[in-house]
C-alpha cells in the first residue's frame, strides 16, 4: 500500500469541531464565502484571528 498522499503543508488541520449555526448565520458564511472565494472554514479562522488580535490589544 502507497502511503496517504495529498497537498503537503506547513500547517496541517488535524483537529475539528463542530458549532451550531442559524439560519442567517450560514446565510452571512455563504454569501462571503461567494464573494471572497474564501472556504468557510478559512473564513471562520480569520474571524477567529480577529477577536484574537482585539482581545491581545
Amino acid at each position: 500500500m502507497s502511503p496517504r498522499t495529498g497537498r503537503p503543508t506547513n500547517d496541517p488541520k488535524k483537529l475539528s469541531t463542530r458549532i451550531r449555526l442559524s439560519e442567517e448565520d450560514v446565510r452571512i458564511l455563504d454569501y462571503c464565502a461567494k464573494v471572497t472565494g474564501l472556504t468557510k472554514a478559512e473564513i471562520i479562522r480569520q474571524g477567529i484571528k480577529e477577536v484574537y488580535a482585539k482581545i491581545k490589544k
